[in-house]
């Protein structure tokens, strides 16, 4: 993937196949991305922005009551006929590498794309941003990366002074880690990542995660870089968490004149 010039993106993976525990009731008949943000389910925030830097096909990797999302994805496209979907049914839970490689068929052939959490909500400006780079930067794999306290709920990502990831760490105990870099959910690359997915073994929680795929691209020196994100982050995964976001993303009044 190196060395090449600007690259077209028009693919993204969104994986939306887990319940969020966490969330309690909100998520016992509504799967997470399904959960309304502002008059409008969250996935769809997701796909609006992405839509609009320029994807035109989506893939959406489903579990949790995978018919409410695929209904909602039949919507979309029939209301955004430029837009294609593909869902597809993750055959066990075990894990985000699990869903990815359930998702290697629909991605032969392309050169790069875009993947990542189908339960994220950032600021709209950080997708078109991430866009961007992704288009134009030389890497094996980009990850978008966000600042936090302590990154111990997510993975904290090292990096050195020009952005390039030297070390991934998944849920590292709380207060251990040396950084203030968290991994976003958002990544695009190419091919190469489904040789690292094959080789996963399950972790501790018996998952298999992409994170550590993209422990062992570090280890093999393969170029992984960062992107930063700015402003309103969030994995929505309490119910405070999803209060924030739906004040965050609803529209703001026009002051009377």
């Amino acid at each position: 993937m190196l060395g090449g010039v600007a690259a077209e993106i028009d693919t993204a993976v969104l994986l939306a196949a887990g319940r969020g525990t966490r969330l309690g009731a909100l998520t016992e008949h509504t799967p997470k991305p399904m959960l309304d943000i502002a008059g409008a389910p969250l996935i769809s925030h997701i796909v609006d922005v992405l839509a609009g830097a320029g994807l035109k096909r989506f893939i959406v990797v489903t579990g949790y009551l995978s018919e409410q999302i695929e209904r909602w994805a039949k919507t979309y496209e029939h209301e955004n006929p430029w837009i294609s979907f593909a869902t597809v049914r993750q055959p066990e839970l075990n894990g985000t590498g699990g869903a990815m490689l359930a998702v290697k068929p629909h991605l032969a052939g392309l050169k790069r794309f875009v993947f990542g959490w189908g339960d994220i909500l950032m600021d709209r400006a950080n997708y078109r941003r991430f866009i961007h780079h992704a288009r134009i930067g030389e890497y094996d794999l980009l990850l978008a990366v966000n600042r936090v306290k302590d990154p111990f709920k997510g993975a904290a990502v090292y990096v050195d002074s020009h952005m390039r990831v030297v070390r991934i760490d998944e849920k590292p105990a709380e207060g251990t880690a040396r950084t203030e870099w968290n991994n976003a959910g958002l990544f695009a690359t190419g091919q190469i990542i489904f040789e690292y997915l094959a080789r996963l073994e399950p972790s501790a929680r018996s998952e298999l995660e992409v994170p550590a795929a993209i422990a062992q691209m570090i280890a093999d020196g393969r170029v992984v870089n960062a992107v930063d994100m700015r402003g309103f982050w969030s994995d929505i995964g309490t119910p405070k968490d999803v209060e924030a976001a739906r004040a965050f993303f609803k529209p703001k009044r026009k002051r009377r004149r």
